[in-house]
């Protein structure tokens, strides 16, 4: 059977054809019951033949058409609404075997139908013509259409897997590995897993952008339908003399979950079906190995010393440190805020017939406007982290503290490492080495750029009459070619190529 959510509230959205029977039945999802038309070629409207049956259906994506296939290789079109047959692909059959398989594309454009004699065919869907047919390695016994990446699962009677492109109408990839009859095929929403069940009582996931098998697990019971919700975080499953339905939870939803291909010699373990009992205490899971666990990789700071890296913070961090003084200015309110004056619990009138309220009288606000400077007087964090990198030579905590700050209180740290600010010289050089040690490591390049630009337009009368200081900054000053004129030539000849290819004739 096929189901369709479109229409399904005007009309009956789900078509379903029997075993053994020629008469398709239409279901409606909204009453539960089963629907008014009943879908059969009008030739055998009058008598029922017995070897003459329904083998394939689809519904498309509007909801208007049902498309059945029958044993004697003809396909046909009808209206979901009305009931009424609207005309047949080929001649007379569009096969010369038993269709196996029907599927319509997401804007009914084409219609492919695979047919048990090895061939497949691609119709379009308002004229009825023959577009394109390819021939198959054997009999197919499926097939399952992905509408929205257009690619097409087939199962063959060899127990094999190909995936095709619609679109290039070639195969692109081929699965094997299943022992027994495939029963069914279900693709993720996004179209990359292709999950497939068969009498072998085995459920097995496909990755199709690599290729390989990643997921294998077996059951009691064989499942001879699937379906995948459409979030993805749930596969339907129901199984041989069985009732019931059965969910089970996507883990690389909520967990990581490695999706590298199994091993050749990979033996899947025996998962028993879930449950809602209380009695039963079973693990889902089974006994699997924890080698299917995806240790979480942690990217280091710096990949090569030969690279120049950039920092990952933000670039509302560094990027406008020169320019703070212009958006201060900017954002500066036009007079200051005004305090609101407290309202008394009981506001008096005047004496009167009328009742007036007296009118408040102005009050002086002479609220205070003295800063304690005491604290600003005290050494910041930075200030204290920097003092013990002039012994220890190691800035990685004020340089992590750094990191942590706004771009105003970057700017009140760097304005406190003057001796105007209570710093000193001694701690504005260490600074300088602090700049120095990022240039030579080559890594947070960027902040390492902002940071001594907001520290040379804070100083420059201080760093200009400091000979210690002047000594530091022509180190800096020679570190900073070195990294930036070979960086400077790589983007200069990206830029050319770039320029090349846009304005180029190809």
């Amino acid at each position: 059977y096929l189901a369709e959510v479109a229409h399904q509230s005007d009309w009956d959205g789900i078509v379903a054809c029997h075993q053994g029977y020629i008469t398709c039945t239409t279901w409606n999802y909204q009453k539960t019951s089963m629907g008014a038309h009943k879908l059969r070629p009008e030739e055998f409207s009058k008598h029922k033949p017995i070897d003459i049956y329904a083998t394939a259906v689809d519904i498309t994506s509007c909801g208007n058409f049902a498309v059945i296939g029958m044993s004697t290789g003809q396909v046909d079109v009808y209206n979901m609404q009305s009931g009424i047959h609207r005309g047949r692909y080929g001649k007379e059959t569009a096969h010369e075997g038993a269709i196996r398989g029907v599927a319509v594309d997401g804007l009914n454009q084409l219609v492919i139908t695979a047919g048990s004699e090895g061939l497949i065919k691609f119709w379009k869907f308002k004229m009825k013509d023959l577009v394109y047919s390819t021939e198959l390695s054997s009999s197919p016994s499926g097939i399952l259409l992905h509408r929205d990446s257009g690619i097409l699962g087939i199962a063959f009677d060899d127990f094999t897997i190909s995936v095709l492109d619609i679109e290039t109408r070639k195969i692109v990839r081929t699965f094997s590995g299943h022992h027994g009859r495939i029963n069914d095929m279900t693709f993720s929403p996004d179209g990359r897993w292709l999950i497939t069940s068969s009498m072998d009582c085995s459920i097995k996931t496909w990755d199709l952008p690599s290729g390989c098998l990643i997921d294998c697990f077996l059951v009691d019971s064989a499942a001879v339908s699937l379906t995948m919700s459409p979030t993805g975080d749930f596969l339907a499953s129901a199984h041989v003399d069985d009732l019931g339905i059965y969910l089970w939870s996507n883990r690389s939803l909520y967990s990581l979950v490695s999706l590298r291909p199994l091993p050749a010699d990979y033996e899947p373990s025996l998962v028993t079906l879930p449950s809602t009992c209380p009695t039963q205490d079973v693990d889902v899971s089974g006994d699997e190995e924890p080698c299917d666990e995806m240790i979480e990789y942690v990217s280091p700071e710096q990949l090569g010393e030969q690279l120049v890296t950039l920092s990952l913070l933000p670039e509302s961090r560094w990027k406008n440190l020169l320019n703070l003084d212009i958006i201060k200015k900017k954002n500066k309110p036009r007079e200051p805020p005004k305090v609101p004056k407290s309202a008394p619990f009981f506001i008096p009138t005047l004496p009167g017939l009328i009742p007036r309220y007296i009118p408040p009288e102005e009050e002086n606000d002479t609220q205070s406007k003295v800063v304690n400077l005491g604290v600003l007087a005290q050494k910041s964090d930075f200030y204290i982290h920097l003092e013990e990198a002039l012994s220890t030579n190691q800035y990685k905590a004020p340089l992590d503290l750094l990191k942590s700050l706004g771009p105003s209180n970057i700017e009140v740290e760097l304005r406190g490492l003057a001796p105007e600010g209570g710093g000193s010289v001694e701690v504005m050089l260490s600074f300088l080495r602090m700049i120095g040690m990022m240039l030579s490591k080559k890594y947070n390049f960027e902040l390492a750029q902002a940071y001594l630009a907001l520290f040379l337009k804070l100083h420059l009368k201080i760093l200009s009459s400091e000979p210690k200081l002047l000594e530091e900054l022509s180190k800096l000053s020679m570190q900073l070619e070195e990294t930036w004129i070979p960086l400077q030539a790589l983007f200069n000849q990206s830029l050319c190529v770039l320029t090349y290819m846009k304005s180029a004739l190809l």
